[in-house]
């Protein structure tokens, strides 16, 4: 099927809906679901976005930015997942932990617009697409299990069509980097804590303010593994920028930094788990 055609085929299934909390991190998949969603019901559309430790500030930021500029209902919810038993300690199932207390309340949030007899109906819906079936996502069982709508999958829509779909409806996000959450820079079983995602999101900060666009920093206890585009490793060493990568990157913790030279990979700690490597 064409893309177009699986756009029709989302907006139909969005149409079918009494109203949507969509969940919103300002990413691309979710941006242009959003988007999509907005325009089919109007104000029968809620964005709610998760505000916690494992998200950068500019994410949020980003986030409440777009939802005020296109007059889109926004709402913000507190979502510690560090809280969450088990959860730091990091083990594979990790993001299924945090995606069921976090569509929990919003799901909760769906059925309180619900109750109201005039809005009744609601459902929360996320913004996996087609081709995340194809990798390890724990999160999924979540969505499953609380019954939430997976709209871009169900439509069958892949990355490259809804870059392509975003681009042409002049959304900000189509080219925007892949994102995922802080947590994923650990490897599994190495625990999580406030001070590393804070050590994590620094180095990452520092990178993306010297115009590297697709970052990751792994964190390896006390060594940094910088992740970047392919392209951008020639320029991070031929440019100089690893003298004062490391400089502050020990001012926030790390005692070495690593340039991979394999580059940014979607996922890459998903290696270390059996049969992945």
């Amino acid at each position: 099927m064409e893309m177009h055609e699986k756009q029709d085929a989302l907006k139909r299934d969005l149409a079918a809906a009494g109203g949507l909390v969509v969940a919103f991190s300002g990413g691309v998949d979710s941006t242009y679901l959003l988007s999509v969603a907005h325009e089919v019901l109007g104000d029968r559309v809620l964005a709610a976005t998760a505000r916690s430790s494992t998200f950068p500030d500019r994410e949020n930021r980003a986030a409440a930015a777009f939802c005020a500029e296109r007059g889109i209902a926004h709402r913000e919810v507190v979502s510690e997942e560090l809280s969450v038993d088990g959860f730091a300690d990091n083990p594979p199932e990790r993001c299924y932990l945090c995606k069921r207390e976090l569509f929990g309340k919003f799901t909760a949030i769906a059925a309180a617009i619900g109750n109201d007899a005039v809005a009744g109906g609601w459902k929360v819906a996320e913004g996996s697409n087609a081709d995340d079936v194809s990798d390890y996502r724990p999160g999924l069982k979540a969505v499953a299990e609380l019954g939430v709508l997976s709209p871009l999958r169900s439509a069958g829509l892949t990355k490259a069509e809804i870059r392509a779909l975003s681009k042409e409806r002049g959304l900000p996000t189509w080219d925007k980097p892949a994102y995922a959450c802080l947590a994923s820079r650990f490897p599994y079983g190495e625990r999580i804590t406030p001070e590393k995602l804070r050590q994590v999101d620094g180095a990452e900060q520092f990178l993306i303010d010297r115009g590297f666009r697709q970052v990751r920093v792994r964190h390896h206890g006390d060594v940094a593994r910088i992740e970047l585009a392919p392209e951008d490793i020639l320029r991070f060493v031929s440019e100089g920028h690893g003298p004062a990568a490391l400089a502050r990157f020990r001012e926030l913790g790390f005692k070495y930094a690593a340039l991979d030279v394999a580059g940014y990979r979607t996922g890459s700690m998903n290696d270390t788990l059996p049969g992945r490597a």
